[in-house]
């Protein structure tokens, strides 16, 4: 009969259980430690892809790039002038700054400025300032400007804010070239005189700040001879003001555009002017203090705007005293009421070959004058606006 033998053992073993726990513990670790290298190695791999994938996004993008700069480079200059063209600011006058065209074309390679400094048309028109600053600096970068225009007729504004020696200077060598001419005064002194500039065509004149008739009446009390076209819209003139001038000062005048300040003006403009064709006035009408008949056989367009917010526009009577037996059309806009007897008797007396009659806003007038109007001139077009 076989026995059971039986050791007893005096050292105390530990359970099986937390042994193994305890062994399992650094195999678990390690095992986290490698998914977390895995881990970390499937991120640098990812993004290692995304880097490469970038690079040639990079590379596929320049490449594209100066594919584009190739082409622009490659444009025949005549294109490229287009373009500066169609590039430039649609302000009347350009301003001659660094940061705008046609300035800006300049700096952009040798190419560029070479073609924006040679192509006339980019400086013919160009606003000229004078303020208390640095001169030099303004003037030498003006001329640069000016000497590009190679000869082409300018369109210019000017603007003085202290006197115009300096800036009527640095135009004498373009004065031939000036066919169109804005003058601003601010705050300068004296006159801007121009009997010289025989090339002027248009000159346009306005003011700001102080009373116009020191420095801008003697800017044009001798006008170039060849002078056609005349904006004063800006100014409020009298007929005391218009009387500063003598008959013979604007005598080739064809257009005129002015701010008037009372009827009284009118006759005294067709007088000074016995060639004008075209004449645009806005401004206050009082009626006329010194009733004068005038007969003035060249004006074909007449267009006047009041000021129906002043309650002294009263009776207008203008047409009481004018006969213009060319006169083809009439335009007429914040008037009031149209003295409507007063324009059938000046039609009858002008007998003139009337073609368009427009009422614009603030004109009134009812159905059955314009019908008479229609009766009286068959050929006429007729145009209510109000």
């Amino acid at each position: 009969m076989m026995q059971t033998l039986t050791f007893n053992s005096s050292v105390d073993s530990p359970p099986v259980s937390p042994t193994i726990g305890a062994l399992q513990k650094p195999l678990d670790a390690n095992v986290r430690e490698d998914l977390g290298l895995e881990m970390v190695n499937n991120g640098v791999s990812y993004r290692q892809r995304e880097l490469v994938e970038e690079r040639a996004n990079i590379v596929q993008t320049n490449n594209s790039h100066r594919g584009l700069s190739a082409a622009i480079w490659r444009l025949p200059t005549e294109i490229l002038s287009q373009i500066f063209l169609d590039c430039l600011p649609e302000d009347e006058y350009l301003s001659p700054t660094s940061s705008m065209a046609p300035m800006s074309f300049t700096a952009v390679c040798r190419r560029w400025r070479e073609v924006a400094m040679g192509l006339p048309s980019l400086w013919l028109r160009l606003r000229l300032e004078v303020w208390h600053d640095d001169w030099q600096q303004r003037a030498f970068c003006y001329d640069s400007c000016l000497k590009r225009s190679r000869g082409c007729p300018l369109s210019l504004a000017l603007e003085c804010h202290t006197d115009w020696s300096e800036l009527r200077n640095l135009l004498q060598p373009y004065i031939n070239q000036i066919s169109s001419l804005s003058l601003g005064f601010f705050t300068c002194d004296g006159p801007f005189m121009m009997a010289d500039f025989h090339a002027l065509e248009e000159l346009t004149v306005y003011q700001y700040g102080f009373d116009p008739v020191r420095a801008v009446a003697s800017s044009i009390e001798q006008l170039p001879v060849n002078l056609r076209r005349l904006n004063m819209r800006d100014l409020l003139l009298d007929r005391e003001q218009l009387d500063f001038f003598t008959d013979f000062t604007w005598t080739r005048l064809t257009t005129i555009e002015i701010n008037v300040d009372g009827l009284d003006a009118f006759p005294r403009l067709l007088c000074l002017c016995p060639d004008l064709a075209s004449l645009t006035m806005i401004g206050i009408f009082h009626t006329i203090q010194t009733p004068e008949s005038v007969v003035h056989t060249k004006l074909q367009s007449l267009r006047m705007s009041g000021d129906i917010s002043f309650d002294s526009i009263g009776y207008f009577d203008l047409f009481d005293v004018i006969t213009l037996p060319n006169l083809r059309a009439v335009e007429a806009h914040n008037m009031g009421p149209w003295p409507h007897e007063e324009f059938k008797a000046f039609l009858t007396r002008s007998k003139c070959p009337l073609e368009s009659l427009i009422f614009g806003g603030g004109v009134l007038t009812t159905d059955q004058q314009r019908a008479e109007y229609a009766t009286l001139m068959p050929s006429l077009q007729l145009n209510s606006r109000s």
